[in-house]
């Protein structure tokens, strides 16, 4: 894998309910952060993926977290015009269909692929109780494992996981880091959360930040400080 600017490792989560809000957050950014990611709530919201598109004509880096998982055909549809965005991640589930879909959607652009092993929300309790028969320990490094052997770029994954993830992986595929929270933070709806200097430690390579930087009463000074954080760990 290519050398990662130290200033992309952090992706900004505009996980925000429309485009005003999210075009006032970048402005009072400004260059401190080149990674956003637009996930479902702001994508939806009527103009949100031409947003999306403005920030990648303006030069900044896009990952759309929309976590498809569909039939195959239209997986695969609807991953190849996504790719026509400019968008440098995209999201899917790690079910070997979709992934394969995905894929062949993909082929040809630009667009790397991250599979989504277990959302960081769900715990034990909540794979038993959606039918599961593996804890998060067993299912993470099971779906991983299919989505190297099918040439998916990276992988989702809690900071937890990281470091058997990369021992697992090897250091060709991407991780990528959500519920990442500053030490002394809150967890908020997370159940697998870390520092940023932790999940870095751990073996991630971009980390997803999103309220304790949207929620700060200064975002900016919030997101310089978890990018220094992201150099000092990085030595």
């Amino acid at each position: 894998m290519s050398a990662i600017k130290p200033s992309d490792r952090l992706i900004l989560a505009l996980d925000l309910p429309d485009v005003a809000q999210a075009r006032a957050l970048v402005t009072t950014l400004g260059d401190s952060v080149s990674f956003y990611k637009v996930g479902m709530e702001l994508a939806y919201s009527g103009d949100g993926f031409a947003f999306a598109d403005e920030l990648a004509a303006r030069g900044k880096k896009i990952f759309l977290d929309l976590k498809l998982h569909d039939i195959p055909n239209t997986v695969k549809r609807a991953t190849a015009q996504l790719a026509r965005r400019g968008a440098t991640f995209l999201t899917i589930h790690a079910f070997p269909q979709t992934m394969a879909a995905a894929k062949e959607g993909a082929a040809g652009s630009g667009l790397k692929l991250l599979a989504v092993t277990v959302l960081t929300s769900y715990d034990d309790d909540d794979l038993t109780a959606a039918g599961y028969r593996f804890p998060v320990r067993d299912l993470v490094p099971h779906r991983a494992q299919q989505a190297k052997a099918l040439g998916i770029d990276g992988l989702v994954a809690a900071a937890s996981e990281a470091a058997e993830l990369r021992r697992s992986i090897g250091e060709e595929m991407i991780l990528v880091t959500p519920g990442i929270r500053p030490a002394g933070g809150q967890a908020g709806d997370q159940k697998r959360i870390a520092t940023p200097a932790a999940a870095i430690a751990a073996g991630a390579d971009y980390l997803v930040v999103g309220r304790p930087i949207t929620e700060a009463a200064d975002p900016r000074a919030a997101a310089e400080a978890i990018q220094h954080e992201i150099a000092t760990a990085r030595g």
